[in-house]
């Protein structure tokens, strides 16, 4: 799979008003959506009742496009200018791990390189530019 860079929309809890905003404006279709609540839970770090019904990730075609969504945790927030990131999708660990390394040099790590429950190599990291990518790997390699 060729490496795909989608924009990643972090709202202020107002994902699921904007997705309905985007779906008149510009005929999107929801391929996917995610809320915090529907997330597998972890016992060492509660979800806040506020964050149960947030949008975790959405995924949204807007013609040939992707658009990808997500609301802010609780206790976290976008301002204008940093609420748009771009996401890295590729299918394999070691390439997620040269260009995680890359974009690290210079820059500020968010969140290190790491398996997650929807991804086997994660990370979001602002380079020295102040472009802030999540680095996302598909399937097991």
């Amino acid at each position: 799979m060729p490496l795909r860079l989608s924009p990643y929309l972090m709202m202020n809890g107002n994902t699921e008003e904007a997705i309905q905003f985007y779906e008149k404006a510009l005929d999107a279709k929801v391929v996917f959506k995610q809320t915090f609540g529907e997330m597998p839970g972890n016992p060492n770090a509660p979800l806040p009742e506020a964050a149960k019904k947030l949008v975790s990730h959405a995924l949204v075609k807007i013609g040939d496009s992707d658009l990808m969504f997500s609301d802010n945790f609780p206790g976290q927030s976008s301002k204008p200018g940093d609420q748009i990131t771009i996401c890295i999708t590729v299918d394999d660990k070691e390439r997620s791990g040269r260009i995680f390394e890359a974009l690290s040099e210079g820059g500020a790590v968010k969140m290190p390189l790491q398996k997650t429950f929807f991804s086997p190599a994660y990370a979001i990291v602002t380079d020295r530019f102040g472009v802030t990518f999540q680095i996302f790997t598909e399937g097991n390699k």
